[in-house]
């Protein structure tokens, strides 16, 4: 799992409780790929002479490694389901739709934990950032800008792996490195390989938590300051967009611990950055009549720190139901009243891995998990009252909203 593609959140996630649970009936391949500049580092000049999306492209390798080599570990090469939360759910959606929906045979399943869609710019708009590398190496000046970096030391290449503000902006964002628009592995903006249907038709189980934006959003007091957390994100919105977002998240009821206006950011940023993007791919699968092997969720599983600190049900806060406790950085809640969480939601998941269905093997007690289909049906995990809903009009209607500007967001 990485960080925003930025840096590696935590290289030991480990799948053995989920390999037990699920009676050695499935084999866990974990891995780490190039983050940061190193794997997301654009130019023109990395186009001409190296390659662009290496991150990308390292998790393709490990794919066709996983190809050639499973069933060496008794696995079948023809039923390899990929996964992955935060940035690994932004991978697994990137690869559904990689060279224009080009189905290399691969995988034939996909489970994705909070899609995550930052703004992901065309190679051009990226130079200035190639610029600011070559000068804080020292490389500015050199005939061979690539040759010279190649020379460099990695440490000092390292200490020039760090954010700045996008151009135009004082902020630095929360994502500064990250996939962009090759016109190869990537070929458009996710949102529009999508909705030209240009992605892998496979079994697919994605979803989010209830409060994507908690943990992201800036503590902003004003209407002026929302706005301007938001562009620090989104660099090419402008008055034309921020005017009719600011109907769509107006100011809302207050927080604990926070100020006025971030319930409106932390609602706005975790739509269009999680949210959105998973129901706009369930929306395409549903479009490609593939409902029937569709599935999502809202993760609303309440934890007290988090209601008192204002956080509500933030960003892959899930993740130890779904690898178990402990098994990953685990929350108390888990291990006490949230604790039948685990075996339900573990379960399905499973399920899902050996079935590409959720319901095949799901536990004895747990209620069917009915597909995603046109009326946009999602399965909600809260404990004691886990149910399917649709998403609400107000959702679909702000999640409409960033669709219809997708070059602005560079999504």
């Amino acid at each position: 799992m990485a960080l925003g593609y930025t840096s590696n959140a935590n290289p030991n996630w480990n799948g053995s409780q989920v390999v037990d649970i699920s009676g050695k009936n499935i084999i866990f391949v974990n891995f780490n790929y190039r983050v940061g500049l190193w794997g997301f580092l654009a130019s023109e000049r990395i186009r001409n002479d190296g390659a662009l999306n290496v991150g990308l492209l390292d998790q393709r390798l490990v794919m066709k490694w996983v190809q050639t080599h499973i069933s060496k570990f008794g696995g079948d090469p023809n039923h390899v389901v990929i996964h992955g939360l935060s940035a690994g759910a932004g991978s697994v959606a990137l690869h559904l739709a990689a060279y224009g929906g080009r189905d290399d045979k691969l995988f034939v399943g996909a489970m994705s934990e909070s899609v995550f869609f930052p703004a992901q710019p065309r190679v051009p708009e990226l130079e200035y950032q190639f610029n600011k590398t070559v000068e804080k190496v020292g490389c500015k000046d050199d005939k061979d800008q690539m040759g010279c970096l190649r020379g460099k030391d990695i440490r000092a290449i390292q200490d020039a792996n760090v954010a700045s503000p996008f151009p135009g902006r004082s902020a630095n964002p929360h994502f500064y490195w990250t996939p962009c628009i090759d016109g190869d592995i990537l070929r458009d903006y996710p949102y529009r390989l999508y909705e030209k249907g240009s992605f892998i038709k496979v079994p697919v189980l994605f979803g989010t938590g209830t409060n994507e934006g908690s943990v992201f959003a800036a503590n902003v007091a004003t209407q002026e300051e929302f706005v301007s957390f938001m562009a620090d994100n989104y660099p090419k919105l402008t008055k034309n967009e921020t005017d009719p977002m600011l109907e769509k998240y107006p100011l809302m009821a207050p927080l604990p611990n926070h100020n006025a206006w971030f319930p409106s950011a932390s609602q706005a940023y975790g739509e269009t950055t999680f949210i959105c993007p998973a129901n706009v791919i369930m929306d395409a699968y549903a479009a490609a009549n593939r409902s029937s092997t569709s599935w999502s969720y809202r993760f609303n599983v309440q934890d007290n720190d988090n209601t008192a600190s204002g956080l509500g049900v933030p960003h892959v806060f899930e993740a130890p139901a779904i690898f178990g406790i402990d098994a990953c950085p685990t929350p108390d809640s888990f291990r006490t009243y949230n604790r039948p969480i685990v075996s339900l939601m573990m379960k399905y998941w499973i399920s899902f891995i050996r079935d590409l269905n959720p319901n095949t093997y799901r536990l004895d007690s747990a209620p069917d998990w009915e597909t995603w289909g046109r009326n946009q049906s999602r399965f909600v995990f809260e404990l004691n009252k886990n149910r399917m809903e649709n998403v609400d009009d107000g959702q679909k209607s702000r999640c409409d909203f960033w669709k219809s500007i997708v070059e602005v967001m560079e999504q």
